[in-house]
């Protein structure tokens, strides 16, 4: 039998987020009911109510959650009923080239369904005055209770608490994965971050982890800078107040650049400084989301002359059974603050000023905790 549940809708691009009541199918085959216990408010969620990332409208909103198994549809196999879970907001078929090969991030199924606002036998489990309402990325946890593909959850320990294990859905993820998956590690390595925000102070955290000997973090906050030095950053830049950030750069690192430079901004005039940030034969890791429409200049020739290697960094190449398991354990045995990269807590109906925190700069990550219902 149908529910109906209070949820997170953006009814068209660049409106304002309400939260309403929506219906909520039971699950279907391969499919599994989730009641959302906590949702973190990720600046991807903006960028869907800005159209940076497009996205068919009506939608409910939200890909980084945590929540407990409600009810299983047939043939459901990995997750019971009670068990808690986290999100996998890339939930990969398991059978493409990009799956069979290693790299779930780039399953081509969970792309194509995270642009049509669906599951992948082509519903979407919500609906509004007999109206489809879309899901994002086939999560949709910026409600109380969302139904999902099996693909889509990670089963987790229940000691765990559900605002960390919501976070580390998307934010820790990303920012672990760039370091750790995408770039090969850190360990004696000079790196910048571009970008101190929620997904930035992660990939400054691994960078410590991982034994990086200097971590230059840039960003034009003040108080994302003294974030970016709590969660390991050895140098900072305030790029509103140093004029040449490329020079400060050089001056230290012996006059070459970083190692391994980090994007975590999305935008192309930070993803041009990453490159004049990078030493020769350096890494440029672009995790930083921007819109389709956008394109990044670059000189032609240094292209082949300097020899750098520059990449994309999708949900930080993850592979989600594997990666949030073990993102967990370094949680629990005291080498991941996650605990504190939560400055703000907010309920359901808070969700719009969750978002103009977001959008101001002033929250590390925001989590919405969900009321019982």
């Amino acid at each position: 039998m149908s529910l109906q549940v209070r949820a997170a809708v953006l009814h068209e691009t660049g409106q304002a987020v309400s939260v309403e009541l929506v219906t909520l199918a039971d699950p279907g085959p391969g499919q599994v009911r989730v009641k959302v216990r906590a949702a973190g408010v990720c600046h991807s969620d903006l960028s869907v109510v800005s159209g940076t990332i497009p996205q068919l409208t009506p939608l409910v909103l939200g890909h980084e959650g945590a929540g407990v198994v409600e009810a299983v549809g047939d043939g459901v196999t990995r997750v019971g009923v009670g068990d808690h879970v986290i999100f996998n907001w890339v939930p990969s078929c398991g059978e493409c080239f990009f799956c069979t090969t290693g790299r779930p991030d780039m399953c081509d199924e969970a792309f194509t369904l995270m642009t049509m606002g669906t599951m992948p036998d082509g519903t979407t489990p919500f609906s509004q005055n007999g109206e489809d309402v879309y899901m994002f990325s086939q999560t949709s946890c910026l409600a109380e209770r969302t139904v999902v593909p099996e693909a889509a959850l990670v089963p987790i320990s229940r000691d765990v608490p559900f605002d960390v294990a919501a976070i580390t859905g998307c934010a820790v993820m990303t920012g672990y994965g760039a370091v750790m998956n995408t770039a090969g590690g850190a360990a004696g390595r000079r790196v910048a971050v571009i970008g101190c925000g929620g997904v930035g102070l992660n990939v400054i955290q691994a960078a410590r982890l991982d034994g990086a000997t200097r971590i230059i973090a840039l960003d034009r906050d003040a108080r994302k800078l003294e974030d970016a030095r709590a969660f390991g950053a050895t140098d900072t830049i305030n790029t509103a107040e140093v004029g040449d950030p490329i020079s400060a750069v050089l001056d230290m690192t012996d006059g070459l650049g970083a190692d391994d430079t980090y994007e975590v901004v999305g935008h192309p005039d930070t993803i041009a400084l990453a490159y004049g940030l990078t030493r020769k034969a350096g890494k440029v890791v672009v995790v930083g989301v921007a819109s389709p429409e956008q394109t990044v200049e670059l000189g032609a020739f240094s292209i082949p002359a300097e020899s750098k290697l520059i990449t994309g960094s999708w949900y930080g190449q993850a592979v989600a059974g594997r990666d949030l398991p073990l993102i967990l354990e370094k949680y629990r045995a005291g080498g991941l603050k996650i605990d504190e990269l939560i400055s703000h807590r907010f309920t359901l109906d808070e969700l719009p000023q969750a978002l103009d925190a977001l959008a101001r700069g002033e929250v590390r990550r925001a989590v919405i905790l969900m009321e019982e219902t």
